[in-house]
């Protein structure tokens, strides 16, 4: 503990008196009592005053902990829910680049056909020439 300092020092005729002459002869305590209790008093109010906001303190880091809980709980289920909703992108990605490819194989087979039929629309076109000769 702090060691009080007056804001005014005793008068000399008191500083200069034997330690004997400043207690009572039949209890031993300090004629000069009062002035080291309204120290105490001073020391007790500062304590008081840290004391509540220790107790405070307590209560805010219990919220606190409560709150880093619930923000911790949470980033899991979005790290959870972040993977599945990569996987599932993942997936469809796969089936779009899937139909994809059976698009352009359909494309292929499409304009295949379509220059058969030309094909054979000129072949008919001449065959009907032939028979109309």
């Amino acid at each position: 503990m702090d060691r009080h300092t007056p804001m005014h020092a005793l008068p000399e005729e008191i500083q200069k008196m034997l330690p004997e002459d400043k207690v009572c002869k039949y209890c031993g305590v300090s004629y000069l009592i009062l002035h080291e209790f309204k120290a105490m008093e001073e020391k007790v109010k500062a304590m008081e005053k840290e004391m509540k906001f220790y107790q405070g303190s307590v209560g805010r880091e219990k919220r606190l902990q409560e709150k880093i809980k619930s923000l911790s709980q949470d980033l899991e289920q979005y790290k959870i829910d972040n993977k599945s909703k990569t996987e599932r992108i993942y997936d469809v990605g796969m089936q779009l680049k899937s139909q994809q490819n059976e698009f352009q194989k359909v494309k292929k087979q499409l304009s295949h056909l379509q220059n058969e039929l030309k094909i054979k629309c000129r072949q008919s076109d001449i065959f009907r020439l032939c028979f109309c000769l």
